[in-house]
C-alpha cells in the first residue's frame, strides 16, 4: 500500500482516460489558483504598491524618520500585525478594514492625512485588493522582519522564565502554600475574597476523581472523614500519587494532546500494530514521575538516544500517531510523504511549543512571528524519519510462526478452492471448517511501530510556496525558530546523524521560554478546569494572556528545580488552599458579575466528569471494574451496524474475556473510524487531531444515553446486585438507599432524598433506583 492525500477516491485514477486522472486534474486545478494568486500579487505591484510608497511609507514604513500609530505598511506582516487601531487589513471583512476607512477618511481617520482623498479608483482598486485577499509578495523585507522579531521577542511568552517573589498578601494563614499566595494577591487587588474551605466529603471525592478518575470508596472517605491529624489531607494525596490509576489518568490528558490513536483513519483505517505500547509508556512514565525532560526527548528521538532499548523506541511510537491515507493506486508519493512530514510537524509544536506552527505550513504566519522558513526548519529535524517497525521477537521464533500461519492458510486455500464447486451444507461445513481454522492462525509477532532515520531515502527539505510539493523553494535545515533564538543561529547540516535529540536538547534546556511553561499550564488545566492560560496549545502573540503570569512563572521555574519531576508540583497544587476551596462563595452573585469565568480562583469551578471517568465511576460503583494494567487494547461490543460501516468489518473483533471488557476506559481501543457511542456523547475528542482542552456540552442524547444506554442499563443492573449483596438481600430499603449514596456519591442522602428514594423503591424495582442514581447530577459533576 501506498500514502496518498486526502479527498482523491480509491481506484479513482483508474476510472478516467490516462489524460484525465485524478492527479492531472488536480495538477490543472492547483496550477489554475496558483495562477490567480500570481495575479494578485501582480496587482499589488503594479496598482496598490506605487501608491503605498508615495503616500504612505513616509510615517508607516521601517523607513520612516518616526513610524506614526505603530502601523508599518511596507509588508504584509506589518499590515496584519497593525499598530495602535488595530490590524489595517481585515480579511474576513474587507469592507471594515482600517485602511480602507482612512483612505475613505471614515471614522475619524484619514489618510494622507490632511489632505484630500486619493481617487476614488484609487481607493476601489485598495478594496479589490483586500477583497482578493491582500496577496503581497512583501511578506518579510528584512527590516520589516528583523523589527517584527525584536517586537515579537518581548512577547511574555517568549521571555526567559524567571522565579519571581512571593507578593504579600492580607491573609497569610491562608496562603498554605506559594501557590495561594499568588492567587490571594490578585484577590486582594480587588478586595475579595476566596471562598470557605470545601467540605471534607466534596474534597476526598474531588482530589480522588482528579488524580485517578475514579470515585473514592466508602471506606476511603470513612477514613478520611475521621482522621483529625493536621497532615491527614496530604496522606490523602500521596496515597492517590503513589496510586497506580494516578498514571492511568493523567496519560489520557496526554494522550489527549498527542492524538493517540492505534489506527491510521480514513478509508481503510489500517490498525497500528502493538500501539497500545506507546499508552502503557505513557501511564508508567507519570506513574513513576519520569522527569519531563526526558519524556519529550525519548518521544521525539527514543529511537536516536537509545536505539534497541524497547522503552526508548516504544517513546517515539509518538511519531506514528498521526492519521495517514493509503492507497495503492496513486502515485504521489511526494506529495504524501509531505502530508506526513506536516501532520508530524504540528503536533511538535502544538504539543512542546504550545505555538501553531502549522498555520506556517503554506505562507507565513498572518497572525505570530513565524515564518514559512521557520516551520520547514523545524521539519528538517524529523525530515529522514521513515516506518521502521521492529519485532520484539527472535528470529527463531519469528520463523516458527511464519511457518505454522503459512500452513494453515495453505489449508484454508485448499477449503476455499473445494468450496467454490459446493452448495448447500457441504459448501457450509467447509466454510464452517475454514472459520475454525481462521482461529488457529497465530498472532503476529509483537512489535513496535516505531521509525528510523533513513539518510539513503531522504529528502532536502524545502520551502514550499503554498505548501505544494511542485513549488520548491530554497532548502533548508534545521534550525530553532527564529522569535526563539539568536539571529545568527546557524542551521544544523540537513544530513545531521540525530537530528530529533537536537530538536530534543533545545526544547529541554531549562533556559527555554516555552517548554515548562506549556506543561505546567496543562498541570493546572486539569486540576482547576481552565489552564492559567487559557488557550493551553497557543502561547503566541494571540492567544490568551496568563490570568496570574508570575505563578506561571513560579510553577515553571519550580518544575525544572525539581530536576523537571511533576509530582511534587502536583502536591503543592492539591494541597494548596486555593484547590481546597468550595465550589460555593457567598459572594457569587458580586463575584461572578466581574469574573464570570473565574479566572482569579475566587471559589473552586465545579467540572463535570469526562468520558471515561462517567464510565468508570459507573464500573466502579457496580463492583464490576476490572483494575487489570497495561496490555493490549480491548475491543467491546458495539452495534452490529457500525461495525459494517468499516471498510473492513473483521478489523472489530470483540476481546472473547468478557472480563476485560470491564477495564478501564483508558485500555479501550483508539480507532478512528470506530468512536463508542458513549464515549462520543461525552465529548471524547475526534482522535484527528491535537485535543488540548476537551469541550463540556450539555445536550439532551447525554441524559437519553444515560437513562437508555445499553451500558448505563447493564451497570444499573450490576449495581443492583452489589447492594442486594452488600444490605443482606435488599429488603431494609433504608439500608439500601444509604448503601446506594455512600458507593456512588461518597455521602449520606439528605432527610429530602431519602424519603424520595425510599417512595421511589415502593414502586420501583431496585434497578431502576440505581440507574436512577447514575442520572443524578452530583454523579456526574464534581463539586
Amino acid at each position: 500500500e501506498r500514502i496518498v492525500m486526502p479527498g482523491l477516491e480509491r481506484n479513482g485514477c483508474a476510472r478516467l482516460p490516462r489524460a484525465l486522472s485524478w492527479v492531472w486534474l488536480l495538477a490543472l486545478l492547483v496550477s489554475g489558483r496558483a495562477s490567480a494568486d500570481d495575479d494578485g500579487e501582480r496587482f499589488f505591484l503594479e496598482r496598490i504598491e506605487p501608491v503605498l510608497k508615495s503616500e504612505c511609507f513616509r510615517c508607516h514604513s521601517t523607513s520612516a524618520d518616526e513610524v506614526q500609530a505603530g502601523l508599518l505598511l511596507d509588508s504584509q506582516d506589518g499590515m496584519l500585525r497593525g499598530g495602535d487601531n488595530g490590524r489595517a487589513v481585515d480579511l474576513d471583512s474587507a469592507g471594515n478594514s482600517l485602511l480602507l476607512q482612512a483612505l475613505r477618511h471614515e471614522n475619524g481617520l484619514e489618510m494622507p492625512p490632511d489632505r484630500p482623498q486619493l481617487a476614488p479608483e484609487v481607493i476601489s482598486d485598495f478594496t479589490k485588493w483586500i477583497e482578493l485577499g491582500a496577496p503581497n509578495p512583501r511578506r518579510q523585507d528584512p527590516q520589516v522582519a528583523a523589527k517584527l522579531r525584536e517586537d515579537a521577542r518581548r512577547h511574555w511568552a517568549f521571555q526567559p522564565v524567571r522565579k519571581p517573589a512571593l507578593p504579600a498578601v492580607s491573609d497569610p494563614a491562608w496562603a498554605a502554600t506559594p501557590i495561594d499566595a499568588f492567587i490571594l494577591s490578585k484577590l486582594d487587588e480587588r478586595g475579595w475574597t476566596p471562598a470557605p474551605a470545601a467540605e471534607r466529603r466534596e474534597l476526598i471525592r474531588r482530589v480522588t476523581f482528579d488524580l485517578t478518575g475514579l470515585p473514592p470508596t466508602p471506606d476511603e472517605v470513612q477514613a478520611f472523614l475521621v482522621d483529625c491529624s493536621p497532615d491527614a489531607f496530604a496522606r490523602v494525596v500521596d496515597r492517590l500519587l503513589d496510586s497506580p490509576q494516578y498514571g492511568e489518568r493523567w496519560a489520557q490528558h496526554w494522550l489527549d494532546v498527542v492524538r493517540y490513536a492505534e489506527t491510521e483513519g480514513f478509508e481503510y483505517d489500517k490498525h497500528l500494530p502493538d500501539a497500545w505500547r506507546y499508552r502503557d509508556y505513557v501511564i508508567d512514565s507519570l506513574n513513576h514521575d519520569k522527569p519531563y525532560d526526558q519524556f519529550v526527548a525519548e518521544q521525539l528521538a527514543g529511537d536516536e538516544i537509545a536505539p534497541g532499548d524497547v522503552e526508548s523506541e516504544t517513546a517515539a511510537i509518538f511519531h506514528r500517531l498521526g492519521p495517514v491515507r493509503r492507497n495503492a493506486g496513486n502515485p504521489e508519493l511526494a506529495f504524501s510523504r509531505n502530508e506526513v512530514l506536516t501532520e508530524r510537524t504540528n503536533v511538535v509544536g502544538e504539543a512542546f511549543l504550545g505555538l501553531t506552527v502549522g498555520c506556517a505550513r503554506c505562507h507565513d504566519h498572518k497572525l505570530e512571528p513565524i515564518s514559512q522558513q521557520d516551520y520547514y526548519r523545524l521539519q528538517a529535524y524529523i525530515a529522514a524519519t521513515q516506518e521502521h517497525d521492529i519485532v520484539l521477537a527472535s528470529a527463531d521464533e519469528v520463523a516458527a510462526l511464519e511457518a505454522q500461519s503459512k500452513s494453515i492458510r495453505d489449508q484454508i486455500a485448499q477449503l476455499k478452492e473445494q468450496a467454490r464447486g459446493q452448495t448447500g451444507e457441504a459448501k457450509a461445513g467447509l466454510l464452517a471448517e475454514i472459520a475454525q481454522l481462521e482461529l488457529q492462525l497465530p498472532p503476529a509477532p509483537p512489535t513496535i511501530p516505531g521509525i528510523r532515520n533513513d539518510f539513503e531515502r531522504f529528502q532536502p527539505v524545502h520551502l514550499l510556496r503554498r505548501g505544494l510539493t511542485e513549488n520548491k523553494g530554497e532548502q533548508v535545515g534545521p534550525r530553532p525558530l527564529d522569535v526563539l533564538t539568536r539571529d545568527n543561529e546557524p542551521e544544523l547540516p540537513v544530513d545531521s546523524p540525530r537530528p530529533r535529540e537536537q530538536l530534543a536538547r533545545w526544547l529541554t534546556d531549562p533556559s527555554h521560554p516555552l517548554t515548562a511553561r506549556v506543561y505546567v499550564n496543562r498541570l493546572w488545566q486539569h486540576n482547576f478546569g481552565a489552564g492559567l492560560v487559557r488557550t493551553a496549545s497557543d502561547f503566541g502573540t494571540h492567544g490568551a494572556t496568563p490570568s496570574h503570569p508570575e505563578l506561571l512563572d513560579w510553577l515553571a521555574a519550580t518544575l525544572v528545580e525539581n530536576g523537571w519531576h511533576s509530582k511534587p508540583l502536583h502536591r503543592a497544587i492539591v494541597l494548596s488552599s486555593t484547590y481546597r476551596q468550595s465550589s460555593r462563595s457567598p459572594h457569587e452573585a458580586e463575584y461572578a458579575a466581574a469574573d464570570p469565568d473565574n479566572a482569579l480562583l475566587w471559589r473552586f469551578t465545579r467540572r463535570r466528569l469526562s468520558a471515561e471517568e462517567v464510565r468508570d465511576a459507573m464500573l466502579a460503583v457496580s463492583g464490576r471494574l476490572n483494575l487489570k494494567a497495561g496490555g493490549p487494547s480491548v475491543m467491546i461490543p458495539v452495534d452490529p451496524e457500525l461495525v459494517q460501516l468499516l471498510y473492513k468489518p473483521t478489523q472489530w473483533q470483540v476481546t472473547e474475556d468478557a472480563a476485560e471488557h470491564d477495564r478501564r476506559s483508558i485500555y479501550l481501543i483508539a480507532k478512528r473510524n470506530l468512536r463508542l457511542p458513549f464515549m462520543e456523547v461525552f465529548d471524547a475528542p475526534t482522535l484527528q487531531t491535537s485535543c488540548p482542552d476537551r469541550a463540556a456540552s450539555i445536550h439532551a442524547p447525554q441524559a437519553l444515553e444515560l437513562l437508555n444506554g445499553s451500558l448505563a442499563n447493564e451497570m444499573a443492573g450490576a449495581f443492583a446486585e452489589r447492594l442486594v449483596r452488600e444490605t443482606n438481600g435488599g429488603d431494609d430499603h433504608g439500608a439500601v438507599i444509604t448503601r446506594a449514596y455512600a458507593l456512588s456519591l461518597g455521602r449520606e442522602p439528605t432527610d429530602q432524598e431519602r424519603e424520595l428514594s425510599r417512595s421511589f423503591l415502593h414502586d420501583q424495582p431496585l434497578r431502576e433506583f440505581a440507574l436512577a442514581i447514575f442520572n443524578l447530577n452530583d454523579f456526574i459533576y464534581v463539586d
